[in-house]
């Protein structure tokens, strides 16, 4: 079976820029395990999209998210990227204890 994950590579790439607004593209890149020119098209298609403003800061960039945008998932219409982030933040990875037979 072919590996997938739950959240898409912009979803992903939306909650890393949320959480270090002053990461570089490599670092994005890095911890998404793609390539610098597909993390530049994932900042590019958010930006271009509303849900990241991209401000320059001396020679680098920095992200901001806007939480106030309503998603474009038509499940979802009524919330917003603030929402979702939310989620995810209050989420804290527990480990679950092996099942025993």
């Amino acid at each position: 079976m072919r590996e997938w994950t739950f959240l898409t590579n912009h979803a992903q790439a939306l909650l890393f820029i949320a959480q270090h607004p002053d990461a570089r593209l490599r670092d994005l890149a890095d911890a998404l395990d793609v390539t610098e020119r597909t993390a530049y098209g994932l900042v590019a298609d958010l930006t271009a999209s509303g849900f990241v403003v991209k401000e320059k800061d001396g020679r680098r960039n920095r992200y901001h998210v806007r939480e106030d945008r309503l998603l474009r998932d038509s499940t979802a219409r009524e919330r917003t990227v603030g929402d979702v982030l939310q989620l995810f933040a209050a989420a804290t990875p527990q480990r679950r204890p092996a099942r025993r037979g």
